[in-house]
Parts: structure tokens; C-alpha cells; sequence
């Protein structure tokens, strides 16, 4: 349900109490004001007292009219209480307000965001994506269904800087409001292909700019889920099985790369740059940026083509527009050199 829409829901229901409430007052102060002629004064305190059933005595002597209304106003006024007290009980108590304007609050920070990433799905993919993508200082938003996992998420990872949206990810609505029209790319890791295929379908209509990567479950779905608009497809049977055989044949390099990514002092990550055209990177030579200093993150590579990169260049190699480089190094350092390139 949009938060605004939950907003709305909580307010009419706080109204319909009320009116329920102000309906049996008035019903009361009306029938002693005819029955009995009391004043307005009088009317309306042997209404509460009766109605809140707090035993005090008669403001005066009831006809058997009175007897007999005070009587109805007693059983019809009992039930309307009861559930007046009950829904403001679950509106206050159990925090469904508090609740509606926390998302709300949440949805108003969406809307600010742009140029963030959209995680399709709360499992254990999506949380390790959402983990990475806090460590690194890059803005998300994830979608799922359950509540209580996005709950164990922001639990996981921290509720500092932690948006999610609850709501089907292959709905249309559902990616607007986590502003997938303004988003840099989609992760799809839902727990079905074919929920996969439609998040990528969706996300490339609403944005066709969007990177989506999606997370592929079974065998001969792959060229399925590009058709579908998927940028890049995992398999993370594959992923694990090479890793297996990594960390037998090669255990030192599969020992750095697992300290790079577990280290808790610091964030050192293989990062990639992007050099538009105007950017102060362009013209220059690779000597210039490689990171001879100590701390500074090192050019490990240049690509010059989708699947094309130039390993290790020469330091008098100059880069050129539209180049990606390919860095190592702290979050804090690659995110200086980023804004030294302009992107």
C-alpha cells in the first residue's frame, strides 16, 4: 500500500471513531434533553458518566422514559465505546501511526534520491547486495514483499540510510515509488526466473538507462531473462562452483580477494571510473592517475570496449573519452579520484 494511501487509511479510521463516538454522545444529550428536559449541561454529563460506566449516581430522578433510554443508551453505547477504545488502542498502542509516518518519511526520501540503485528482492542475495552497496557509499532502495524480511535486513546492515519499499517488485507502481525512473541500475534477485524476467521488463520500460542485473535460479533461462531487458545475468551456481575451484588451485589469491571484502577497518574495493567527455582525466597519461603514492587507489586496468580492457597500461598511455578505469583501492580514495574525473 503507497504510505500516503496508509496515511489516509489510519485518518479515516480515526474519523469513523470519532463520529461513532460524537453519534452516541449526541444521541444521549438529545433524548434527556426531550425525556427528561434537563439542561444541555446536565444532558451531556449523564450521557459521558453513563457511557463511561464509571458508577456515579443519576444527575436527578429518571422517569421510566429516562430509565428505559438510559437503559438502550447503555447497550447500544457499550459496544461503540469498546470499539472506539480498541482501534485507537491498535492505532496508538501497536504503532500503526507511527508506523504510516515512518514510511511516509521514508517514501519522501525516495523521491529525493537519484542516480541510486533498486535491490528486487530481501533474501540472502538482496542482502548482501544492499551490504555492499552501504559499505561502498552508494545510495539503494529495496523492494519486497514481506515485511519481516526487510525488517531483519535493516536489522542486518543498519537502519542508517536504510529505505525499502513494501510491495511486489514486478508491479509497475511498486518500482515508481522506489524511483526506478531516476535509478542507475536494478538488481532482480527474486526467488523465481520468471519474477526476474518481469522486474528487468518493468525497470527497462520505466528506464530504459537503467543497468539491470538479474540473478538467474535455473538452467537454460539465461538468454530468457536478457530477452526480457536484463543487462547482466548470475548464475551463483556457476559463481560458487568456480569459486570452489578457485580456493583449491589458486588459495592466496582467494585469500586476498576475502580479506579485501571482509576487512572491517576499511572498505578496499575494485572499483571502476567512468571518463565522459570534458572530464580533466581525458588527455592525461596513465601515470598521472595510477596511484604511485602510497594510499592512493591504483589503475589496475583501462576498458576500451565492452569486453575489451587494456591490463596494466603503460604509463605514458594517454585516456581518452568514454574509457573506464578500473581501480583498486579504499572507498574514501576512489570516491576522491571520482570526483578529480568529474564523473
Amino acid at each position: 500500500m503507497n504510505p500516503l494511501e496508509e496515511l489516509y487509511e489510519v485518518r479515516d479510521r480515526l474519523i469513523t471513531v470519532l463520529a461513532a463516538v460524537a453519534g452516541v454522545v449526541l444521541i444521549g444529550t438529545v433524548g434527556y434533553r426531550l425525556l427528561e428536559r434537563w439542561s444541555l449541561l446536565d444532558s451531556v454529563y449523564m450521557t459521558v458518566i453513563t457511557l463511561a460506566t464509571v458508577g456515579y449516581g443519576e444527575v436527578h430522578p429518571l422517569s421510566d422514559g429516562g430509565r428505559i433510554f438510559t437503559i438502550l443508551l447503555i447497550l447500544g453505547g457499550i459496544g461503540v465505546m469498546t470499539y472506539a477504545f480498541s482501534t485507537m488502542t491498535a492505532i496508538i498502542v501497536e504503532g500503526d501511526l507511527s508506523t504510516a509516518f515512518k514510511r511516509r518519511r521514508m517514501q519522501k526520501e525516495i523521491e529525493k534520491l537519484s542516480g541510486h540503485y533498486v535491490v528486487c528482492g530481501g533474501g540472502h542475495a538482496g542482502g548482501v547486495i544492499a551490504g555492499e552497496l552501504k559499505k561502498t557509499g552508494r545510495a539503494f532502495v529495496v523492494v519486497d514483499k514481506d515485511k519481516e524480511v526487510l525488517a531483519q535486513m535493516a536489522e542486518r546492515i543498519g537502519e542508517k540510510g536504510f529505505l525499502a519499499i513494501e510491495g511486489d517488485a514486478t508491479a509497475d507502481e511498486t518500482l515508481k515509488r522506489a524511483g526506478v525512473e531516476r535509478a542507475a541500475g536494478v538488481f532482480a534477485v527474486l526467488a523465481k526466473d520468471q519474477d526476474n524476467a518481469f522486474v528487468a521488463l518493468s525497470a527497462k520500460g520505466l528506464n530504459a538507462k537503467a543497468r539491470v542485473v538479474s540473478c538467474q535460479k535455473e538452467l537454460g533461462v539465461r538468454d530468457k531473462l536478457f530477452r526480457s531487458g536484463a543487462d547482466h545475468v548470475v548464475n551463483p551456481e556457476f559463481i560458487g562452483g568456480m569459486r570452489m575451484a578457485s580456493e583449491m588451485i589458486r588459495p592466496a589469491t582467494t585469500g586476498f580477494l576475502d580479506a579485501m571484502l571482509r576487512e572491517k577497518g576499511t572498505t578496499v574495493r575494485f572499483d571502476e571510473i567512468a571518463v565522459n567527455e570534458g572530464s580533466p582525466f581525458v588527455g592525461k597519461r596513465v601515470e598521472e592517475v595510477k596511484g604511485q603514492r602510497g594510499g592512493d587507489p591504483l589503475l589496475v586496468a583501462i576498458q576500451i570496449g565492452q569486453l575489451q580492457y587494456d591490463i596494466n597500461p603503460t604509463n605514458a598511455r594517454e585516456i581518452r573519452a568514454g574509457e573506464k578505469l578500473v581501480v583498486i583501492g579504499d572507498s574514501d580514495g576512489i570516491a576522491r579520484l571520482r570526483e578529480l574525473a568529474g564523473s
